[in-house]
Order: structure tokens, then C-alpha cells, then sequence
């Protein structure tokens, strides 16, 4: 008997109806189908996916599935596996999923597809000559038609963009010409690729791997070559060549017919890797990132999901790319929290890839010199492969780090956010010819404004955070870098009146003010959120410094890692204790990470380099650790503080996040929440090990106008403690303007 119904999951369904609803369907429906049904008493019309074929199913009445979408854009059946997978991981809904694995692009009922036109010429040499000499109305007296004519002449045919720029043409020209038969205009799919030159270099020289390299592949290729999922983690320090290693895997796989995903954390790195992978791979490469317009991410994923690709680069949402065989997925600097969506689905990144090498039996290659202690714990157990490389390329020496006392530069009278150090390692390596790189992790001018007279900080209306002092050409503004909230420097205090306001602390902005002050020679490229905003502008400003044209790379986080930068022979740290002294239980690890990150980008060729780290905190062990470089020693302390607190990965944490406008109506809920969450774990969870905290304020209580109470909870992630928590989205999803979100393992706070 043939199967005529079909179980569908709604894309925009309520999570407390997230589930498969019923529909008769026809022969061009199938498993894996996006669809329109009509749903609801008004049946209008929503998009779904098929996800089972059946013969029979219970219901008196089973309205007909509308209509079909084009079958290109169906989900194949593991991409239906990775959505169910989701939705029960992470407690997102099915359409959620599924928005991370289709772009927005293909499921509009007119594609975003680009069509390029060409211009053809009808007519033969002969024709043409005789078309030319020919006089009155058998000839052509228009120039711009005459020029039109003999170009192609010369050339048969040519994109009409291009015949339209040729001098003396214009598009009325180009239509003429088309009436009167003389040239035809062509239409075909013109798929948009920024990255398409990237490729047009091609290098496919043999990789040379160092004894320390050949020993980390040929562990890594071991584990390629069995015929089962595994992992693998690259734990190799700053310099040490991981991306040769790595290369050398992607050979072996792609050998082997097979696919690799590559994940990268930052966009600011994907220009240096796409460059890296385009030149030897050329164009069986697709590139995915958020910088990219809906228009080419939706190019890349159909030439994905064609099989026109092989390797797929890009950040995050790149782990989600349509490939078939998959061998091998990749995740560079493993440790990133950028790996981690904020947003639903709050999936993060490394599980996605466990679960699809598990699907494909593929290996899972995690890489990192300062890996996060969940997946060093995991290799040092034998969950995963450790690979390591102790020693960096071609015996390079590790840079020195030299550790400022900023307490010390203030009682000697020195308020600038530059060290009489640091300065004097800038200047020499101007005086050499060579590059710096120096790191703030605070954008803006000044950080926060106060009044004198009364001590009140200028905060955000929307927020309760302060604003930060943004100079610019047009005047300064104040900024909240949370919701995005801006206005002009008022000349007195808001509450006092008092024209007595103080700018207090520095960003970015005010460091490259003060290197311009104090070293004027010296050319300094500033590269954080507020100039990356425009597209390629990643590319571009990393460009310009490899080529040299500035001295000095300033920036956040996106100048810490991952770079290759031979001339670069200082890393100055402007401050070091921003990410140190904050409520975070990553705190620690967070900062050394960071700090050996960037310390590794020093002395990456042969001439050496050095880390001048400014700290009000210079005895510290965090900081002292990273800059020995000495990660296994920071592991030790660090892992056996989170076995005595009880904290990942001996358990997992969950956020449980209310959010509401209402500020009263917030407390209540909090209230209920709580005594939701306490009832379930002394009834039916009460076999469950947790550990409950709050409800509380967030620590950023109020953002964009909304208030947010949380409570925190240690538990063990499995089947039934995971139900627990979707039994809570399923009470409060019914609760009008308040909205519970759950969040486990977050990695902020």
C-alpha cells in the first residue's frame, strides 16, 4: 500500500506545540520535503518539513499538504537526524534548527538567485561587413550600436555589464541591437563568490613536515583511517605549524574522496585561511560567515549542497554546511567561546560536529595551544586523541615576556595607558624596520563618564550598564555597547547638573590617540567592532598590515589569535587584567588563554620576538603562567580547583534566564519559576543530582528595555534532566510577556 500521509514539524511553532502534526500528502512528497500546510482554524498557510512517510494515521479529518518546494532545497536524511538531534540537545524548536541548516535565502517563494546576462552576436564576419558599409535603414547609424557591433565582433560574446561600460554605449543602444535580431541576450546563474580570486593562485607544492609534525600527522592519520567517529585534539604551542599538520590531514581526506569542514572562531581570521586553503584547494572551496550578504552565503550553500565542494572554511554556523561524506571536521583554536551561540538554537559548535562525525564516521580534530580544560580533560582521559607539539617551526624561540607594573609607572607620575617599556620597545622596533601588534580589550575612547561633583556614571536608559565615550570626526558620542544606544556628551551631570564630568579608563580609541601623541612617526592600523563594520573590511585592514603599510596593529580580541605575521617581532598588552577580575568561573582560563594567544604572535620568523604584558596585577599565577607559555602547569591548578568547586567539566551548568519588560510581573514569574524548579526535583525528578541557585538578577539586569532574573544550576546533562527543563519551557512558552530561555554550559555570563 502506498504511503499517503505525512508527519510534518512546523518551522515557526510555539514551543509548547513544537511536534509532528498529521497532513495527506502525494506522490511528489517526500522525507526530507519543505512544504506549505495549512494549520490552525484559518488554515493559513505555514512552511514545514517532512520528516516520516506513513500509511495510516489517526483523525477524522486530515487537511492536504498546499504545496511543494523545489526538491534542491529538501533536507537529506541526516540533516533531519542533526535537526531532531538539536531540538533534543539544546531545547530549541524543529523550525530553529532548521533555520541554522537552510539560509534564509531559499526558503523565500522567490529564491534570492542573481542572473547574469550576456550579450551574443547572431551574426557572421561576412554579415557583419556587410551590416557596417550598409547605408539608410539596412545600416546601422547609431555609434554607440556601431561600437556595440564590433566589439563583439572581436570577441563573440560578452557580459552586458561590460558592453555597457564601454565609452559612447548606452543600455537603449544594447536593446536596439536586441529588436532588430542582430544580438541575442542570454540569461544564466551567476553565483556570487568574494572569495573567487583567491583561487586563482594556485600552490600545491608538497607539505614538509618537521620530525615533531610527521609524528603529530601520522597519529592524526591513524585515526583518519579507521573506519569509526573519533577525536582527535592538536594540542600544540604558538608557532609550532599546526596549520601544515592540519593541511597535510585535508590531503589524506580529500585523497580518500572525502569532505572537511574547517571551522575558524573569528571572521578577522578567515581572509589569512581562505588565502591559505583557496591557493592549494582552489575552487572546490566554500567559504560561510556572517559577513558575507544573504545572497552569497545562499551561493555557497547551493554550491555546497550540489556537490560542487569539497572543503567548506568559515566560522560557526559553517559546521551546518550540506556536505555529503564527510571524513573530517575541523575546529581551530578550539577553545573560543565564539564557538558557543548566545542566540536559539544555543548550540555550540563542537557538539554539532561530534554528532555528524558520528554520522559520517568521521574524525573530529579539535586544535589549540590553550585548549579548553573540557577537552584537555577529555584527551588526558582518553575520550580523545592527544596530539601534541611542544616545540614551534624551524626552532623558533618562544618570545619573552616582560611583565609591567602599572601601579609602579603611576607612582613615577607616567597616567598614560603606554609604559615607559612599551614605548621603548616600539621605538626600536621602528628603529629595525619591523611590526607590532598591540591588544586592548576595550573598544572606544574612554570607557565610562562620572560627575565629580556628585559620583553619579553616566549609564545607558535601556541598560544597566555605562555608557562608553566614542570620539569621532562629526564630535564624540556616548555608546552602549549593549543595545547599541547612543547620544551626544551632555555638558553637565544629568542628576546634579554640575558641570564637573571626568572620563574615566581608555579603549582602543585613546590608545591609538595616545601612540600618535608619543610616537608620531610610527603609522598605527585600529582594528576592532567600530572599524570592521563595513564588508571585506577584515580583509582589507589585515592586508594592509601584512603588506606594511602601517607599523602597529592595534585591536581587540580579532588582533589576538590565529595570525602569521613574520615581521611582527613585539605584542604589547595594553592591560591584562580586563578579562581577569570578573564574576566568571572561566575567568582565569579565559585570560590565559588570551594572553598566550596573543604573546604567540610575536617572533614567528627567525628574528625573535618579545611580549611586554602591562598588569596592575603582575604577581599574579594566571599571568605569570602564560607567559611561560606553560599550559599543562596552568591545567593542573586550574582542573583541580574545578573538581573541589564542583564545576565543568565534573558537572554541567545551566542558566535559566526570565525576561520580561514588566519588571513586577519579572518577579513573580521568578518566584513561580522557583518554585517550579524545586517542586519537580522533590516530585517527579527528585532522582536527579542538582544544585539550585536564585533566583536573582542577571548580572546585566536590564538590557534594551528588558529586566532579566536567572537561576543557576549545577547538574549532569542526560535524557531525563534535560526533560526537566523542557517541561519548564513548556509551562512558561503559555506566559504572555515574559520569556524563558535555557542556556547550558553558557560561555558568558
Amino acid at each position: 500500500m502506498d504511503c499517503v500521509y505525512c508527519e510534518v514539524y512546523l518551522f515557526d511553532a510555539p514551543y509548547h506545540i513544537d511536534r509532528p502534526f498529521d497532513y495527506l500528502c502525494g506522490d511528489d512528497v517526500a522525507v526530507g520535503s519543505i512544504v506549505k500546510v495549512p494549520f490552525g482554524r484559518s488554515n493559513k498557510l505555514r512552511m514545514a518539513a517532512v520528516v516520516k512517510l506513513k500509511e495510516s494515521c489517526d483523525g477524522d479529518y486530515i487537511k492536504p499538504v498546499h504545496s511543494v518546494f523545489d526538491k534542491s532545497y529538501s533536507l537529506s536524511p541526516d540533516m533531519i537526524s542533526l535537526c531532531l538531534f538539536m531540538k533534543l540537545h539544546t531545547l530549541c524548536s524543529f523550525g530553529d534548527a532548521v533555520r541554522c541548516l537552510i539560509p534564509a535565502g531559499a526558503l523565500q517563494d522567490v529564491p534570492n538567485v542573481k542572473v547574469k546576462k550576456t550579450c551574443v552576436l547572431t551574426l557572421s564576419d561576412e554579415e557583419v561587413d556587410s551590416l557596417l558599409s550598409a547605408k539608410g535603414k539596412a545600416g546601422i547609424r547609431s555609434e554607440g550600436q556601431r561600437i556595440v557591433v564590433e566589439y563583439l565582433r572581436s570577441i563573440t560574446s560578452a557580459d552586458m555589464e561590460l558592453i555597457r561600460a564601454l565609452p559612447g554605449v548606452s543600455y537603449s543602444n544594447i536593446s536596439a541591437l536586441k529588436d532588430k535580431g542582430i544580438i541575442k541576450i542570454l540569461e544564466s546563474e551567476s553565483l556570487r563568490n568574494p572569495y573567487a580570486e583567491y583561487a586563482r593562485k594556485r600552490d600545491q607544492a608538497p607539505i614538509v613536515l618537521s620530525d615533531a609534525q610527521q609524528r603529530a600527522y601520522d597519529s592524526i592519520e591513524a585515526d583518519l583511517l579507521c573506519d569509526e567517529a573519533r577525536a582527535a585534539l592538536l594540542f600544540g604551542v604558538t608557532g609550532s605549524g599546526k596549520t601544515k599538520v592540519i593541511m597535510k590531514a585535508i590531503d589524506r581526506t580529500l585523497a580518500e574522496g572525502k569532505s572537511v569542514i574547517m571551522l575558524v572562531p573569528e571572521i578577522a581570521l578567515t581572509p589569512q585561511t581562505v588565502n591559505i586553503f583557496c591557493t592549494r584547494y582552489g575552487e572546490r572551496v566554500a567559504v560561510i560567515h556572517s559577513s558575507l550578504s544573504q545572497g552569497e552565503r545562499f551561493d555557497a550553500w547551493r554550491r555546497i549542497k550540489r556537490g560542487e565542494v569539497d572543503l567548506v572554511i568559515g566560522t560557526r554556523s559553517a559546521i551546518f554546511a550540506p556536505l555529503d561524506n564527510i571524513g573530517m571536521i575541523v575546529i581551530d583554536e578550539e577553545h573560543e567561546h565564539t564557538y558557543k551561540s548566545e542566540s536559539d538554537p544555543k548550540y555550540h559548535a563542537r557538539d554539532i560536529a561530534a554528532f555528524r562525525c558520528g554520522q559520517s564516521k568521521a574524525l573530529m580534530l579539535l586544535a589549540s595551544a590553550t585548549p579548553s580544560l573540557e577537552s584537555f580533560y577529555k584527551a588526558k582521559s582518553g575520550v580523545y586523541n592527544l596530539v601534541p607539539l611542544r616545540e614551534r617551526y624551524g626552532g623558533v624561540r618562544l618570545p619573552d615576556a616582560i611583565i609591567v607594573d602599572m601601579r609602579e609607572e603611576l607612582r613615577l607620575g607616567n597616567t598614560s595607558p603606554i609604559s615607559d617599556r612599551l614605548h621603548k620597545s616600539l621605538s626600536e622596533v621602528y628603529e629595525n624596520d619591523k611590526q607590532a601588534i598591540l591588544f586592548l580589550n576595550r573598544r572606544g575612547y574612554s570607557t565610562q563618564i562620572s560627575c565629580k561633583e556628585c559620583g553619579e556614571v553616566l549609564e545607558c536608559p535601556r541598560c544597566s550598564v555605562s555608557l562608553t565615550y566614542h570620539n569621532g570626526a562629526g564630535g564624540g558620542k556616548l555608546l552602549c555597547h549593549m543595545c547599541g544606544y547612543t547620544q551626544s556628551v551632555p555638558r553637565e551631570c544629568p542628576s546634579c547638573s554640575a558641570d564637573k564630568l571626568s572620563f574615566l579608563g581608555y579603549g582602543t580609541q585613546k590608545l591609538e590617540a595616545e601612540l600618535n601623541k608619543y610616537l608620531p612617526d610610527m603609522s598605527v592600523l585600529r582594528m576592532d567592532a567600530d572599524t570592521t563594520g563595513s564588508k571585506m573590511s577584515y580583509d582589507r585592514l589585515l592586508e594592509d598590515f601584512r603588506e606594511g603599510r602601517a607599523d602597529i596593529l592595534l585591536g581587540t580580541q580579532m588582533v589576538a589569535k590565529g595570525h602569521d605575521f613574520p615581521r611582527v617581532t613585539l605584542v604589547g598588552v595594553a592591560l591584562a587584567d580586563t578579562s581577569l577580575h570578573v564574576s566568571d568561573f572561566r575567568a582565569a582560563e579565559k585570560t590565559f588563554s588570551l594572553l598566550t594567544q596573543v604573546i604567540g604572535r610575536a617572533g614567528r620568523a627567525t628574528d625573535g620576538g618579545i611580549a611586554v604584558i602591562q598588569t596592575f596585577s603582575p604577581k599574579n599565577e594566571c599571568l605569570l603562567l602564560a607567559c611561560q607559555q606553560d599550559y599543562e602547569k596552568f591545567y593542573e591548578g586550574e582542573i583541580a580547583l574545578r573538581r573541589e568547586l564542583s564545576y565543568p567539566p565534573f558537572c554541567d551548568i545551566v542558566y535559566l534566564t526570565l525576561t520580561s519588560e514588566d519588571e513586577a510581573l519579572l518577579a513573580r514569574e521568578a518566584k513561580r519559576l522557583s518554585d517550579s524548579v524545586i517542586g519537580k526535583l522533590k516530585g517527579e525528578y527528585s532522582g536527579l543530582p542538582f544544585i539550585v541557585f536564585g533566583p536573582f538578577e542577571a548580572q546585566v539586569y536590564k538590557v534594551n528595555e528588558k529586566y532579566r532574573m536567572r537561576m543557576v544550576i549545577k547538574c549532569k546533562l542526560n535524557k531525563q534532566s534535560r526533560l526537566l527543563f523542557h517541561d519548564l519551557l513548556c509551562q512558561f512558552s503559555t506566559v504572555r510577556n515574559v520569556t524563558l530561555s535555557v542556556d547550558m554550559n553558557p560561555m558568558t555570563v
